[in-house]
């Protein structure tokens, strides 16, 4: 983990590689943190569970409706709350998810962290697409916000997320309760503390282009860029550093993406 303090690195990143960009006929799926350094990690497995109809969930701030059956989940997450920061699932589902600031305000008062929101779709989904619709679902009945940190200086974000299953990935990127997603089919993709979706948009919430429209970001007319329109005209110190770090991820793996005549290109998807 590296330090909270200025002068250290910071890496918080997301990589995955989808056939037949990998080298080995699997999808591949990486996340680094850079949580303060004193913070307990914990890498922790919940068994699968059944759960009684209408009972409520507890959730690092709030509780939520819990669902009849949960999957296992093996979790890498801070020890004083309940979300995590990346895990699987018994489906070969994995997630990650990252921090990022928007022109969309972080709302102040208690509601489902970012961290939350992954391990709940861990919890609920059979593959990457599913764990989206969760995680859009919960944002837009519960909202995202909280402290992110365990000690009281307040420190809080939206969230975007890379969730990968065995045959694909998706890039989901939140701006308060609105969201625009990309679905990876092959190739390679990586996230690091910004907006990253540009105009190829695969899924968006219904009233993401409108709202843009209304508050003057996009003209109605123009391509809609995601990342464009809603990323903020001044960037925190981080997210302006994450940039190189973005663009140095992407050409690592532009590099690393196998060659077209690697021997098992085409071969069957799978772990």
């Amino acid at each position: 983990m590296a330090s909270s303090s200025p002068d250290s690195p910071c890496s918080c990143d997301c990589f995955v590689s989808v056939p037949p960009a990998s080298a080995i006929p699997a999808v591949i799926f990486a996340k680094n943190s850079d949580r303060p350094r004193d913070e307990v990690q914990e890498v922790v497995f919940v068994p699968a569970g059944t759960h009684t109809p209408g009972s409520r969930l507890q959730c690092t701030y709030i509780e939520v409706e819990q669902v009849s059956k949960t999957h296992a989940v093996i979790l890498s997450r801070p020890s004083w709350l309940w979300g995590a920061e990346m895990g699987a699932n018994e489906h070969g589902v994995c997630i990650g998810n990252e921090a990022v600031w928007t022109k969309e305000p972080v709302g102040e008062g208690e509601a489902l962290l970012g961290m939350d929101l992954l391990r709940l779709a861990l919890e609920r989904s059979s593959s990457a697409q599913e764990a989206l619709h969760v995680i859009t679902g919960l944002l837009e009945h519960y909202g995202q916000g909280g402290n992110c940190l365990e000690d009281a200086a307040p420190f809080s974000y939206h969230s975007t997320f890379l969730l990968a299953d065995r045959t694909e990935a998706w890039v989901l990127e939140t701006a308060g309760r609105l969201w625009a997603a990309q679905r990876i089919q092959e190739g390679a993709r990586n996230i690091s503390n910004q907006l990253s979706i540009g105009t190829d948009i695969s899924a968006q919430h219904p009233e993401l282009r409108t709202h843009a429209q209304a508050k003057g970001w996009w003209d109605g007319q123009g391509a809609f860029d995601f990342a464009q329109i809603f990323s903020l005209t001044q960037q925190p110190v981080r997210m302006e550093a994450a940039k190189a770090r973005f663009q140095a991820g992407r050409e690592l793996l532009r590099q690393r993406q196998a060659s077209p005549s690697t021997p098992w290109q085409g071969a069957s998807r799978q772990r």
